[in-house]
């Protein structure tokens, strides 16, 4: 079964600029996959229209059985809640603790606070991060600090993760550090589609690959195809 389905997606943006044209693939649960590409070939708008920041001006956007154009009002937040978001510059709260981060989403949700400090300090465990729990974003390293966005976004246990170019500013061993825990969710429930310019990190990692340019899907790699 699928948790995300584009059906033949467009985006126009006013002044006319087609940001995607006829998008169609499905990420099916349990799975990870990379979309890949040039700078403006649609990879941020794609990432926007699942996150419901925007809305396909043509097509069907599914995730699971929900149709996102029928996703209005008070519902907006509840499919967020279905949705783990990791972005390049974190945007972590600067004045919070790690623990505090996490916790938001819980927080949010109204999950009692025995509960949230038990999910809270289980996830920071997983990222190596529960010496931390009290420390603010910039007492932490870059990478400490890209595991906290990962840790405040998977705390939910979402449906699907959608992580925007995520080792773009991290060194080599940080990056494979980085996807080594995105590679663990699927077995936990959770697909993963990572945004990447990395192709060297895309033909280590092994996976479906999809290939934007201008605002359209060109190529759908499957992980065998992926030379060395």
């Amino acid at each position: 079964m699928s948790v995300l389905r584009f059906e033949n997606v467009c985006k126009q943006y006013p002044g006319g600029h087609q940001a995607l044209v006829d998008v169609s693939f499905a990420v099916t649960e349990g799975e990870m996959l990379f979309i890949t590409g040039h700078s403006g070939a649609g990879k941020s708008t794609l990432l926007k229209l699942i996150h419901l920041s925007e809305r396909p001006t043509r097509g069907r956007l599914l995730f699971g059985e929900r149709n996102l154009q029928t996703v209005r009002g008070r519902r907006v937040p509840l499919h967020r809640r279905d949705v783990g978001v990791v972005y390049q510059d974190h945007r972590l709260l600067l004045d919070r603790s790690v623990a505090e981060n996490v916790s938001l989403p819980l927080v949010l949700r109204g999950m009692p606070r025995a509960e949230v400090g038990k999910r809270v300090y289980s996830v920071l465990k997983r990222m190596g991060l529960e010496h931390r729990e009290k420390s603010l974003p910039p007492q932490l390293s870059a990478g400490e600090q890209q595991r906290v966005g990962i840790a405040r976004a998977i705390v939910a246990e979402p449906k699907l993760l959608v992580a925007d170019e995520p080792t773009g500013n991290l060194d080599p061993t940080l990056s494979a550090e980085i996807m080594t825990l995105f590679s663990s969710l699927p077995e936990r429930g959770t697909s993963v589609l990572v945004v990447s310019h990395d192709l060297p990190l895309l033909k280590r990692m092994r996976k479906r690959v999809l290939v934007l340019d201008h605002g359209r899907l060109v190529d759908d790699i499957a992980p065998e195809d992926l030379a060395e």
